[in-house]
């Protein structure tokens, strides 16, 4: 049987990310996607024997793998669930405006998509899964399974932003009146015969599969809601840093940051200062991309770009 250990992840834009933080050694901070740890390892190497990193994890293969990875040492803790309860979880922990620094790595984790019974990948056949945290919810299968026509050609373009939405969404309900959509193989498949264009360097499922991953996980509406929480769990100066993966989580980042970096709305021409503006952010830098290097190492990185405010 596969074991969590064959599946390697490369935390990405490691170096970059944990710098952003500004590390105190006696503060409190979050990894608000713990993965497999390798953000957090480095975290808690500059942290001292008062500093304490919260964790959370949707995935309970990651939270076993976080439990495992760091047993013993008092200064780090984890929460099962979804970065959305970022603000409940920090308060539940005596830390609500006193945190120094929220890191987000969005998107699948590496032993997510190399594990082919987790059915997040095209490229390996496995069960049509694609949860998260697989202990509850709907799976992509049961999704197909029921869903309209219309609803899955509106999962398709608005978050995997694929053009043949509706082609494909009809493939599906004809082949699923013929046979159950079970395994991640008769999708990739399915969704190959019904595209008609190629992308250079690009499978025709590479969005959908997105898609239905970020539909299944409510991966957009978690971002939205946590980033929403995060003014108020950072103290004065505390750190807001977030990798993002596609240009829709992108997209959400950048705008968050630059209305809490504009603050208060006022009507148009109603003469205001700054001051009273009252802005909660201010932008620290411009986007940071990984080097040549690192994507090298690790094409996964290629499409990854940093993001990083600071609370006023």
């Amino acid at each position: 049987m596969n074991t969590d250990e064959e599946f390697l992840h490369r935390a990405v834009l490691l170096e970059e990310s944990v710098a952003a933080l500004q590390i105190e050694p006696n503060g409190i901070y979050v990894d608000a996607t713990f993965g497999r740890g390798g953000h957090a390892a480095l975290i808690l190497s500059r942290l001292g024997a008062e500093g304490r990193l919260l964790a959370i994890d949707k995935d309970p293969q990651a939270v076993e793998a976080a439990r495992a990875k760091f047993a013993g040492d008092e200064r780090f803790q984890i929460h099962h669930g979804s970065f959305a309860e970022l603000a409940e979880f920090v308060e539940s922990c005596g830390a609500t405006g006193r945190v120094a620094g929220v890191l987000m790595d969005l998107g699948v984790s590496s032993p997510q998509l190399d594990d082919a019974r987790r059915g997040f990948s095209f490229m390996r056949n496995g069960p049509l899964d694609m949860r998260m945290d697989s202990t509850r919810g709907m799976s992509a299968a049961e999704w197909l399974a029921q869903a309209k026509e219309s609803e899955i050609t509106r999962v398709l373009k608005v978050y995997g932003e694929e053009r043949f939405g509706k082609r494909i969404a009809r493939a599906i309900l004809a082949a699923r009146d013929e046979t159950p959509l079970t395994t991640t193989a008769q999708l990739a498949t399915l969704i190959s015969e019904a595209v008609p264009v190629r992308e250079k360097d690009k499978h025709p499922a590479t969005r959908s599969f997105q898609a239905i991953r970020i539909f299944i996980n409510g991966e957009l509406d978690d971002l939205n809601a946590c980033l929403d929480q995060v003014v108020d769990v950072l103290k004065s100066g505390g750190r807001l840093a977030v990798i993002s993966f596609h240009s829709l989580e992108d997209r959400i980042v950048k705008r968050f940051v630059r209305d809490q970096a504009r603050g208060d709305d006022f009507p148009i021409g109603l003469p205001v200062t700054a001051d009273q503006l009252k802005p909660k952010l201010r932008m620290a830098g411009k986007a940071i991309r990984p080097s040549a290097q690192e994507v090298d190492a690790n094409p996964r990185a290629r499409s990854s770009v940093l993001r990083v405010a600071e609370k006023l």
